[in-house]
């Protein structure tokens, strides 16, 4: 096992790895830029260097000194939580060099399933079924038309290496792909230095569906069930529940053996999401996977009674699972809210001074956050502040469970998406379950 492990991230999420790293014996050290010096996870973590100035690009994005703050405090290893430098197969080769464990998948897993053309092929030779598409990238409007043609109206454009909704733009006649063709490819260029694009048919009002999984070295690998991610805003969750409400016991296992399959295609070992299109009548496609632990792997813990933290550094140290794809069993449901400094109606970043604070308390209710009162919410960073996650023996009960904590959730000072939250929980359809990605598009304004 690790001795020390430098957790190469902010907030919440790094906060989470110092309590798991605590509760394995290992010693933590937080990273942090110059205005994060009163952070939480600074004041609770065993060591802390400043690694530069607020802005990411010099600081949490920084290999160089993230690698000189891990060799000066002498750690073993590199946690890198989720965003900045979770998925750049660069930093992971970097540290391998310098002789420090990257806590997530190899640098080729990283290259491969992040190269959404590359893992489209990689899928389809597992047996994955996918939407049909281009099994290469798209070079000209031309070629794009044809295409379309092809599959069938309407159709997807996305990023190649894309991410977040960037990218991304649904065509349902050839007169607006040319235009369409030419915005994705501009957007691809600015956000991941890479125009690339590809098409595949559009799935109308589908659920998104995503595996969890776990690997270790030794070619284990396991499933630890679904989470239903449908409740987003421009391609950005806002609202997680495990189990999804209209996945059968069938559809489950079969949903799941496929992405067990994929990650054991590519020698995967570490924690990692299989995400997943389910349409309107059952049938499921992937979409994609994220090669990091999630925002939301706390429903799945919930759920599961599994600590997805401590078993991706368990894996990375090198151990074996300690867990069957027998011994995973789906208990209860719960339910997460994003809560994020914003106006709840505009959904505008809030930053500023929270100068009241009270968390909500009760069986089966989590917070995961690193905010305080007294805490300076930060302009340069995600405005994510907390998650909230419930857990009760059903649906129901877990989202009047979310109501009421959410009344119990007091963050004074700075505007949130508390009352957003407390609408989607009052929403009759969201109640009966009724949702897909497009949900919100069809309820706000």
């Amino acid at each position: 096992m690790f001795h020390k492990i430098l957790i190469a991230n902010r907030g919440e999420i790094a906060l989470r790895i110092i309590r798991a790293c605590k509760e394995l014996g290992i010693k933590t050290v937080a990273v942090h830029s110059d205005v994060d010096s009163e952070a939480l996870h600074v004041k609770l973590a065993d060591e802390s260097i400043c690694i530069g100035p607020a802005v990411s690009a010099k600081s949490y994005l920084n290999m160089k000194a993230i690698i000189s703050a891990a060799e000066v405090c002498d750690a073993d290893a590199i946690h890198p939580g989720y965003g900045f430098l979770s998925e750049n197969a660069e930093f992971a080769e970097i540290c391998s060099n310098c002789g420090l464990t990257f806590i997530g998948p190899t640098a080729e897993n990283m290259r491969l399933m992040g190269d959404k053309i590359r893992a489209r092929q990689t899928v389809i030779a597992a047996g994955v079924p996918i939407l049909p598409g281009t099994k290469e990238g798209v070079q000209s409007a031309e070629d794009a038309i044809k295409v379309a043609g092809e599959i069938g109206y309407p159709v997807i454009i996305k990023a190649t290496a894309g991410g977040g909704g960037r990218g991304m733009k649904v065509v349902h006649s050839p007169a607006s792909l040319p235009n369409a063709f030419a915005a994705a490819r501009s957007e691809a260029q600015a956000g991941f230095g890479n125009p690339e694009v590809y098409i595949e048919r559009f799935c109308e009002r589908p659920r998104h569906v995503e595996i969890q999984i776990m690997a270790d070295k030794h070619g284990n690998v396991i499933h630890l069930g679904e989470r239903d991610c449908s409740i987003q805003r421009r391609h950005q969750k806002l609202i997680e529940e495990a189990p999804c409400p209209v996945l059968t016991p069938e559809l489950r296992q079969k949903m799941g053996e496929c992405a067990v399959a994929a990650a054991k295609s590519v020698n995967y070992s570490s924690v990692g999401t299989m995400e997943f299109l389910l349409d309107q009548q059952g049938n499921f496609y992937f979409m994609e996977m994220n090669t990091r632990v999630q925002v939301e792997h706390p429903v799945t813990e919930m759920v599961t009674g599994i600590d997805v933290i401590k078993e991706q550094i368990r894996s990375a140290a090198g151990l074996p699972l300690r867990f069957t794809q027998d011994d995973v069993k789906i208990s209860g449901h719960s339910i997460e809210c994003r809560v994020n400094a914003e106006d709840p109606e505009r959904f505008t970043p809030f930053p500023g001074l929270i100068d009241g604070y009270h968390t909500p308390g009760g069986l089966g209710v989590r917070v995961d956050s690193a905010v305080y009162d007294q805490y300076k919410v930060l302009p340069h960073y995600d405005s994510m502040i907390a998650k909230l996650i419930v857990h009760a023996e059903t649906r129901e009960e877990a989202i009047q469970r979310m109501a009421r904590a959410l009344d119990e959730y007091i963050i004074e000072g700075i505007k949130t998406t508390i009352p957003f939250h407390q609408r989607i929980m009052a929403n009759r359809e969201f109640i009966e379950g009724n949702v897909d990605t497009g949900f919100l598009e069809r309820l706000l304004p």
